[in-house]
């Protein structure tokens, strides 16, 4: 005996044709948003020269972009991250990827920024409410448990082929984690600390922004972390759907068993995610040449202080 069939598959697919033929114009201006955001970022990431004097002089873009790279790694971490940054830097300009890494690390940022955009007020939301937590719990388990593979068939069909359906899948994917450890940052906080703020008579939106995000910043900057690792991962499954960069080497190593392009765009997939995630983890942690400086600054404003007094 044949069990009934429950017709999801064909349901989902006639919301989507629905949405294809009905919201066609909206789904064409978040793929010109998502778009435009993408070419800007990489129009600056993957100039070819940067002009100081235009017509007479300019300096290559990667020069440039990997002296701004190596800087934010001094300052977050110190000398030793710097240095490891522009080896891993130079490695990827050395096996002819660096236009793929920076349309890759393009896609990432824009990815990210939406991500985050939506995933920390709906944290804060979730933190404040326990019935909006509750409602989101399950819909967080189901975009981390949803195979990637899944977002990019509804994504390309609404966004049609290119950096958009990647982007969306992207943001789907990595989601989760902002939303949840931004909740549990907030709800981690000391409520003596809260109380203590609501004796002063501070308003609920003061007691969040001058008490609450700040002792929840360790927990936020992990969700951030998540984020970027989760969005770079994806970032590579978006390739097959045409968002190129090195996923779309990946890719095409794989159609044509190509095992040296496979392992050069590999290894430089390793090295963004390495640079960033050492980045983002060194923040909110005093950190680097940033952090001297500011105790440099703070020593001697303590000094001129004590003799004043």
């Amino acid at each position: 005996m044949d069990f009934p069939r429950l017709p999801l598959g064909s349901w989902a697919a006639d919301v989507v044709d629905w949405l294809v033929a009905n919201a066609h114009g909206l789904f064409d201006v978040l793929r010109t948003i998502f778009t435009g955001m993408y070419n800007l970022l990489y129009t600056l990431l993957g100039a070819d020269y940067f002009w100081i004097v235009p017509g007479q002089l300019a300096v290559t873009g990667m020069s440039v972009i990997m002296v701004v790279i190596v800087l934010i790694a001094l300052l977050a971490r110190g000398w030793i991250f710097g240095v490891g940054t522009l080896v891993g830097l130079l490695f990827i300009a050395s096996v002819a990827q660096w236009d793929n890494a920076m349309a890759t690390l393009s896609l990432v940022i824009v990815a990210t920024f939406w991500s985050l955009l939506i995933a920390i007020p709906l944290g804060i939301a979730a933190a404040k409410s326990n019935r909006v937590s509750a409602i989101l719990r399950p819909v967080l388990d189901l975009l981390q448990t949803m195979p990637a593979f899944v977002y990019l068939v509804p994504a390309l069909l609404l966004l049609r082929v290119g950096v958009a359906p990647g982007i969306v899948a992207t943001i789907l994917f990595s989601l989760a984690p902002g939303v949840r450890l931004t909740e549990l940052g907030i709800r981690g906080v000391d409520s003596e600390v809260v109380e203590a703020g609501q004796a002063f008579g501070a308003s609920p939106s003061r007691i969040l922004r001058q008490i609450q995000l700040p002792l929840a910043l360790p927990s936020i900057m992990a969700g951030v972390n998540q984020v970027i690792m989760l969005s770079l991962s994806m970032v590579v499954i978006a390739g097959m759907v045409g968002a190129g960069g090195l996923g779309g080497d990946v890719y095409a190593s794989l159609g044509r068993l190509d095992t040296a392009l496979g392992v050069e765009a590999g290894l430089s997939v390793v090295v963004i995610a390495i640079i960033l995630d050492r980045l983002t983890g060194a923040f909110g942690k005093n950190m680097g040449v940033l952090a001297q400086i500011r105790g440099f600054i703070a020593k001697r404003r303590a000094a001129k202080q004590e003799v004043a007094a």
